[in-house]
């Protein structure tokens, strides 16, 4: 039998199960309108650049709000922090569903869940990290981190089998309604105020130079960059590839419907898959790098994944089947560096400067999530559209660079000479 937290006297195990459950419930609408991204692009009309903005922009507000929003943390209880995100994503997710209408209005409320997401994940880990021994730590934080990529998942399957009922309106609602329900699930947990920095003046909160000065942190913050954009660019743009495929001349018939749930195969049911494996590969890469060298490691799976995306665009008229396969393959291999990089990234944070670390690693992390999907669609115009094969080819060739270029910056964390892990994998 599980013995309770001797800090509150609360069970360890209703924490853990609190804190995975309402991030799942505040994610079912972040991958919702890459989910039905055919069924936009057809509705409002839109351009590959549109719908790039669309596909990133609640990363940018992610991004912009993090930096307050996670470092705040650092200050006041992050249960507070969790709850007011989780409602302003209930609310965004609620007003899409009502009002919007094209893509301006698309954009504003999109950001404002971004915002909204700003204030759970992250801040969700420090509302885990700060209600359970360090010695349960070890088994709970991947439980946590793997619960992104499950919300992730989650995220693509709802919306798609709610549309099918009650069109994307409804699949929004459901999000919102969602989201807002993790505001009781997380409400319940006994308040637990955060150690506070030795710098904890006022001034000091949005005080990120010990965060920058750290090279190894940067280093692995860097890389997080290039993980980012590749990741979130493949998430935002894998359905419509999919679809594009699917309905090629000659191509294998499975008949999966654009953005519809009909079919193991059809294009949102393989991006959850997709998101399944990336749960699974996320913590056992972080196992892995933990083991044989954490930058080293995490080098090698960036160029493995890189290498996949160099190829993969162009691989559009194998049978679906198979590029349905492959699909699922490239989402984990992506997912293998995640959770390592913000381990690194945490480890080697200044004294009293987790948040604030954590803060910094979301602001570049996530406003490359923005710009990874904004560029793709960009590339994606400018090469022939996404009716042409050599457009997708060349996108996810951009892909590939781009994480390329995050392995270089590892150097600087190989070079650091640290300890166990502190706080164990996140992703």
């Amino acid at each position: 039998m599980t013995s309770p937290d001797p800090r509150r006297g609360v069970p360890p195990h209703l924490i853990i199960l609190s804190s995975c459950a309402g991030l799942v419930l505040t994610m079912i609408g972040v991958f919702a309108f890459a989910a039905l991204l055919p069924a936009f692009m057809a509705e409002w009309d839109l351009t590959n650049t549109q719908a790039g903005w669309l596909g990133g922009i609640l990363f940018a507000g992610y991004a912009g709000a993090a930096p307050i929003l996670v470092a705040l943390t650092d200050r006041i209880d992050a249960r507070r922090v969790f709850m007011a995100g989780a409602f302003l994503a209930g609310v965004a997710n609620l007003a899409f569903a009502l009002v919007a209408d094209g893509f301006w209005s698309a954009l504003v409320l999109r950001a404002l869940a971004g915002v909204g997401l700003a204030g759970t994940y992250m801040p969700g880990l420090r509302v885990l990290v700060d209600r359970i021994t360090a010695a349960r730590r070890a088994g709970a934080v991947p439980l946590f981190t793997a619960s992104f990529s499950l919300g992730s998942a989650i995220s693509y399957l709802v919306p798609v089998l709610v549309a099918e009922l009650a069109g994307w309106r409804g699949a929004f609602t459901v999000a919102g309604i969602s989201a807002l329900a993790a505001v009781a699930v997380i409400g319940w947990m006994p308040a637990r105020p955060p150690e506070q920095p030795e710098d904890s003046g006022a001034g000091a909160l949005l005080d990120f130079r010990p965060v920058f000065a750290s090279r190894p942190t940067m280093g692995y913050a860097l890389g997080y960059v290039a993980h980012m954009w590749e990741l979130f660019a493949f998430r935002a743009w894998i359905v419509a590839f999919l679809g594009f495929a699917a309905v090629l001349p000659g191509a294998p018939g499975t008949g999966p419907a654009i953005g519809g749930a009909a079919g193991l195969l059809a294009p949102g049911v393989v991006a959850t898959w997709g998101a399944l494996v990336a749960m699974a590969c996320s913590i056992g890469g972080a196992r892995i790098a933990t083991r044989f060298g954490r930058a080293g490691t995490t080098q090698v799976y960036m160029a493995t994944s890189a290498l996949m995306a160099l190829v993969f665009g162009w691989l559009a008229g194998l049978p679906y089947p198979l590029l349905a396969g492959l699909a699922i393959v490239y989402a984990g291999l992506i997912q293998l560096d995640s959770a390592a990089l913000t381990t690194g990234a945490v480890e080697t944070a200044p004294a009293g400067r987790r948040g604030a670390t954590l803060a910094v690693h979301s602001l570049l992390g996530f406003g490359a999530a923005f710009l990874g999907p904004l560029g793709f669609g960009i590339v994606l115009d400018l090469a022939g559209g996404r009716e042409s094969m050599t457009a997708w080819g060349i996108a996810f060739g951009m892909l590939g660079v781009i994480g390329l270029l995050g392995i270089p910056p590892l150097r600087m964390a190989r070079r650091s000479r640290h300890g166990p892990a502190s706080v164990p994998p996140a992703c």
